[in-house]
């Protein structure tokens, strides 16, 4: 199993894109693992790029880092069969 630094890295070095919605989950959980529980203002409704990713952050709220760490990993290897 990779480590959470190690998938983190790999990710951002997919061949393909993932989707948005795949984007989002990799994003939700690594805001959690690095930073905690969302810590900035929800953006306006007119921006919605940065009010999903927010979104996406808040959904993983009380979530613990290490727990976000673990889960990052899993979805890594769940999507790095098809991006990697």
């Amino acid at each position: 199993m990779v480590s959470f630094e190690e998938a983190s890295e790999l990710a951002k070095n997919f061949s393909k894109k993932p989707t948005d919605a795949e984007f989002l989950e990799f994003y939700g959980l690594y805001k959690q693992a690095t930073v905690g529980d969302v810590n900035i203002e929800k953006p306006g409704a007119l921006d919605l790029k940065r009010k999903a990713m927010w979104d996406a952050w808040n959904s993983q709220k009380g979530l613990s880092q290490d727990a976000a760490k673990a889960a990052y990993v899993k979805v890594y290897e769940k999507y790095a069969p098809i991006y990697a």
